[in-house]
């Protein structure tokens, strides 16, 4: 096969992937968009949980009601297609890797996201209760706390993205260990950095109060020894 064949069976085999996971997002999402305001109300819960009686949301857009479900509509239809996503991306690229790289780059495939949807829970069953409960105790007396219901998801957003990659330091770990660019005896060595990196990211990703930074930071910090762990153990029975 010439190389020009070669590059246009890989473009097909790349389109036929692309539709497949655009096909199976668009069935996802339309099977949830009657409840997307369901959604919704699951994902404001707890910061509504949290709010004074009678306090409530807001939108201070004309169509901010209608779109903000459908992009949590969006969302948990991406998050649900994403397994099937990720297996059309790795059936494609799977023919061109070795077999020894089957071995190691699938589990670590699935363990990637598996963290990255326990960042979220953490972030969602943990996190928020905790600093949604310090906002609402923290404001003055006679101001009702109230958010526009945009600025909620966006907010819900960027920490869901923040605690799924802090999720994602063992595999970082293993993987740098894996390709041999650093040893587990390093990793040890830079500990003391890592931790305050760690108490950096989490000022800088949450909210500005003590207890949220910490709820980021010392996952960092334990997901990284945790690293080295599993990274030590790999490094030991790598073959020969």
């Amino acid at each position: 096969m010439s190389t020009s064949e070669s590059l246009i069976s890989h473009l097909i085999e790349l389109r036929k992937r692309l539709l497949n996971s655009a096909i199976a997002l668009l069935l996802v999402f339309i099977c949830l968009f009657p409840w997307a305001s369901d959604l919704y109300s699951v994902l404001a819960h707890p910061l509504l949980a949290k709010l004074p009686a009678g306090g409530q949301m807001i939108a201070t857009d004309v169509t901010t009601p209608f779109f903000v479900p459908l992009k949590v509509a969006m969302m948990a239809a991406f998050l649900i297609a994403l397994p099937y996503i990720l297996y059309q991306a790795w059936r494609f690229v799977a023919p061109g890797l070795y077999a020894n790289e089957k071995r190691w780059i699938l589990p670590l495939l699935v363990a990637s996201v598996l963290l990255f949807f326990s960042g979220m829970a953490f972030a969602y069953f943990v996190v928020f209760p905790v600093v949604f409960g310090f906002i609402t105790a923290a404001a003055p007396h006679g101001v009702a706390v109230m958010t526009d219901i945009d600025k909620y998801l966006s907010f819900v957003l960027s920490m869901f993205v923040a605690f799924g990659l802090a999720f994602q330091v063992p595999i970082a770990v293993v993987l740098l260990v894996k390709t041999g660019m650093v040893s587990t005896a390093k990793l040890r060595e830079v500990r003391p950095y890592v931790i305050v990196g760690a108490f950096v990211v989490g000022a800088i990703f949450t909210p500005p109060d003590v207890v949220s930074q910490c709820m980021l930071a010392l996952p960092l910090w334990l997901l990284y020894e945790a690293g080295i762990v599993v990274a030590g153990w790999v490094g030991q029975n790598r073959p020969e």
